[in-house]
C-alpha cells in the first residue's frame, strides 16, 4: 500500500483496484491496521484505510478530536486520494463518523456498512457513570488487555492480534483517547442519520457486549432509510478481527466489485 501523510491530514493507505472503493473507518482503540485481516481477503478491490486524528500514525495531529472533526477529516482524505466512487465501512466509533459523513450526502457515496456501530441514538446504558468508567479502559496495557479479553471479544484471537490491539489502543494522544467515552459516545446524531440517502447495511456481532444487536435494531436501524441487518454468529465487538471472512462476505454481497 501507498502511505500518504500531510501536515494536517490523517495518515491513510490507498490500494488501487476494482471499485467502488471500500473506505474503512476504525473503532475507538483501533487504527488503519485493524482492517488488515479484512483487506487481505479483498484481493483486487480498491481499498482505503485511515488512522483517525490522534490515533496511531496520526497521533501527532492537533485536536479537536470530535466526531465532527473526524468526519471532516474523512471527507478531506477522500478528496486528497482522488476517490470518487465509494462505500464507507465504519466500525463502532468509525460507524458513527460514517453516519455523519453520509449525512452530508457527498458526491460519489454509494452505500454505508456499519459494523458494530455506535448507534444514532445513544443506548440507555450510556450514563455519566458509564462514560467515566469507559474513559479509563485504555489507561494501561493491562487495562486494555482486560477490556479486550472480557468485553470486546467473544472468541480467542491469535497472540499477534491480541498484542496489536494493546499497541493500537495505547498509541493515542490523551485528548483523543478520552473524547469518545466522555463526549462522542453520548452524542445524539439521529437528525444527521435521518439524512443518509444511500442504502445501508448494519452488521452486528451475536455476542457483542459493547453495541448489542438489540441496541442496533432499536437505536440505529430505525433512523436509516434503506437498511439491511445482518448478525455475525459467535462474535463479539471486534468483528473485523474475530470474523474477517464473514465480514468480507457481508460487505461484498452488499457492495460487489463492478
Amino acid at each position: 500500500m501507498d502511505t500518504t501523510q500531510q501536515t494536517l491530514l490523517p495518515t491513510y493507505d490507498h490500494r488501487p483496484g476494482t471499485g467502488p472503493t471500500l473506505v474503512f473507518l476504525h473503532y475507538w482503540g483501533g487504527s488503519a491496521r485493524t482492517w488488515d485481516l479484512v483487506v487481505d481477503r479483498l484481493a483486487g478491490r480498491d481499498v482505503l484505510t485511515i488512522d483517525f486524528r490522534g490515533w496511531s500514525r496520526s497521533s501527532a495531529l492537533p485536536g479537536p478530536y470530535t466526531l465532527g472533526q473526524l468526519a471532516d477529516d474523512t471527507l478531506a482524505v477522500l478528496a486528497d486520494s482522488g476517490v470518487t466512487d465509494y462505500v464507507l465501512v465504519g466500525h463502532s466509533m468509525g460507524g458513527k463518523v460514517a453516519q455523519l459523513v453520509a449525512a452530508t450526502r457527498p458526491a460519489g457515496l454509494r452505500g454505508l456498512v456499519l459494523v458494530g456501530s455506535g448507534p444514532a441514538k445513544p443506548a440507555a446504558q450510556v450514563t455519566p457513570e458509564y462514560q467515566e468508567a469507559l474513559s479509563h479502559a485504555y489507561d494501561s496495557a493491562e487495562s486494555v488487555a482486560g477490556a479486550r479479553d472480557h468485553v470486546l471479544t467473544a472468541t480467542e484471537l491469535p497472540a499477534s492480534v491480541k498484542a496489536r490491539i494493546v499497541t493500537d489502543s495505547r498509541t493515542v494522544t490523551d485528548a483523543a483517547r478520552t473524547e469518545w467515552p466522555l463526549h462522542g459516545i453520548a452524542q445524539d446524531i439521529t437528525e444527521h442519520t435521518r439524512r443518509v440517502g444511500v442504502p445501508a447495511l448494519v452488521v452486528a456481532g451475536e455476542h457483542d457486549q459493547v453495541e448489542p444487536a438489540g441496541v442496533l435494531r432499536d437505536n440505529l436501524v430505525p433512523y436509516l432509510s434503506h437498511p439491511d441487518f445482518v448478525v455475525v454468529p459467535r462474535t463479539g465487538h471486534l468483528i473485523p478481527l474475530e470474523a474477517p471472512a464473514d465480514l468480507v462476505d457481508a460487505i461484498t454481497a452488499f457492495a460487489p466489485a463492478t
